[in-house]
C-alpha cells in the first residue's frame, strides 16, 4: 500500500499558495519602504532582514543598542538614521545570551541614548530575555510575539546562533532563515540579527552564517580597530545598496557609544599589497576542492591525522594547488569547520553531501 506523507500540504492550500505568490507583469507593487540607512545608504527595508557580525567583545551590542535607539525616536543617533511608518513604531528586542539583570542594563543604555526616561516603561519597545528557554521555546516565543505585537516595526535578535541545536545544520539553518524571511514577508518589518565571526578568520559562524550572507540585505561588520582596542569600527562587508563609509565608535564615561568623529577609513595602499595569510575558502574555489576530496577517498576512509594531511597535499597537487605542512593543516580546519571532512572515531571520511 502507498504511503501518505500527512505532513504534505492539501491540493487546496497549494492552490491558495500559488495564487498569493504569483506576480502580475500588469499590477503595480510598490517598493520596499526604507527604514534603516547609515547616513544615505540604505541598509534596512520593510520586508527584510539584515545582520550585525564581530568576533567577542567587539560591541556589537552596544552597536545594536545605537540601532534600537535611533527606531525609537526615528532620528539619527552615531550615523544611524530611522525613518518607520507611525504604523511601524514599535521596537521588539530579543536577547538569547544575558539574563535579566544584564539585559535590563542594555534596555537603560538604550532609553539614555533616545534620551528617554529610565523610570517608567518605554511606549514603543518590549524587550524579551529568553536565555533560559530551549532553541525550540525561543523561536515559538518570538513567533508569538512577533505575531501578536501591534504596530511592530522592527525586531532584534541578539544571539540568532540560540535558535539552533547544531549551528553547523543545513536544515535548522534553512529552517531558521525561512523563518525570518516569513516574519518580515507576512508583518512587513524588518529584522535586524547578531552573529558571531569564527574566532580564525572573518566568516560567520556555522551554516546559519553562510545562509545568512546569501539572503540578509545587509551585512555590516563590528570589529575591534587594530591600532586602538579603544575604538569599535563599524562598515559593510555586504549590502544591497551602495556601500556606507565605515565609521568608528568608543565607549564614553557614561557606558554609552559615542562617534568617534576624528576616525578615518583606513587608506587602501597603492602598489603590491602585503601578502595575507593563506585562505582555503577564499583562494581555492568549490569545485577544485570537490575534485580533491574525490580524489583523496576515492578508496575510502583515512585512518590517522597524519595521513590524512599527506592525502591532502596529494589530492590537492592533482588540482594544481601545491600545499606544505602549515597549508594543509589550514585545509584540514577549514573542511572540517564546512563538514566536507568528517572525524569519525580516528577516521576521517568525506560528506559528500556538504553544503558550501
Amino acid at each position: 500500500m502507498e504511503k501518505t506523507n500527512i505532513n504534505a500540504p492539501a491540493a487546496e492550500e497549494l492552490a491558495i499558495c500559488m495564487e498569493e505568490s504569483a506576480v502580475s507583469v500588469t499590477r503595480a507593487y510598490g517598493h520596499s519602504p526604507v527604514v534603516l540607512m547609515v547616513d544615505d545608504a540604505t541598509i534596512g527595508t520593510l520586508g527584510n532582514f539584515s545582520a550585525s557580525i564581530g568576533k567577542a567583545k567587539s560591541k556589537k551590542t552596544f552597536n545594536v543598542s545605537a540601532i534600537v535607539a535611533s527606531a525609537l525616536t526615528n532620528g539619527t543617533i552615531l550615523h544611524y538614521r530611522s525613518i518607520f511608518p507611525e504604523d511601524k513604531r514599535k521596537v521588539l528586542y530579543v536577547d538569547t545570551e544575558q539574563g535579566r539583570y544584564h539585559c535590563q542594563n542594555v534596555l537603560k543604555r538604550i532609553l539614555r541614548l533616545a534620551d528617554l526616561p529610565e523610570d517608567k516603561e518605554p511606549d514603543n519597545l518590549v524587550m524579551l530575555a529568553l536565555r533560559k528557554y530551549s532553541p525550540k521555546m525561543r523561536l515559538a516565543i518570538v513567533e508569538h510575539a512577533i505575531g501578536t505585537i501591534p504596530d511592530l516595526g522592527l525586531v532584534v535578535i541578539d544571539g540568532i546562533r540560540d535558535f539552533l541545536y547544531d549551528i553547523n545544520s543545513p536544515g535548522e539553518s534553512t529552517d531558521i532563515l525561512s523563518k525570518l524571511m516569513q516574519w518580515t514577508d507576512d508583518r512587513q518589518i524588518h529584522i535586524h540579527t547578531i552573529l558571531h565571526q569564527n574566532k580564525n578568520d572573518e566568516n560567520a559562524r556555522g551554516h546559519i552564517g553562510t545562509e545568512l550572507n546569501n539572503k540578509a540585505e545587509t551585512i555590516m561588520q563590528v570589529e575591534v580597530d587594530k591600532d586602538d582596542k579603544a575604538i569599535s569600527v563599524v562598515e559593510a562587508v555586504h549590502i544591497r545598496d551602495r556601500e556606507f563609509e565605515p565609521f568608528a565608535f568608543r565607549i564614553n564615561d557614561d557606558a554609552l557609544p559615542e562617534l568617534v568623529e576624528s576616525y578615518l577609513p583606513k587608506v587602501k595602499v597603492v602598489g603590491r599589497p602585503a601578502k595575507k595569510p593563506f585562505d582555503p575558502y577564499k583562494e581555492i574555489s568549490e569545485s577544485v576542492h570537490r575534485a580533491a576530496l574525490d580524489a583523496i577517498f576515492t578508496d575510502g576512509n583515512i585512518g590517522s591525522y597524519d595521513d590524512y594531511l599527506e592525502c591532502l597535499k596529494k589530492g590537492y597537487g592533482l588540482q594544481g594547488v601545491k600545499l606544505g605542512h602549515n597549508k594543509a593543516v589550514k585545509v584540514a580546519t577549514f573542511l572540517g569547520n564546512k563538514r566536507m571532512v568528517i572525524k569519525d572515531g580516528k577516521e576521517y571520511h568525506f560528506n559528500s553531501d556538504y553544503h558550501y
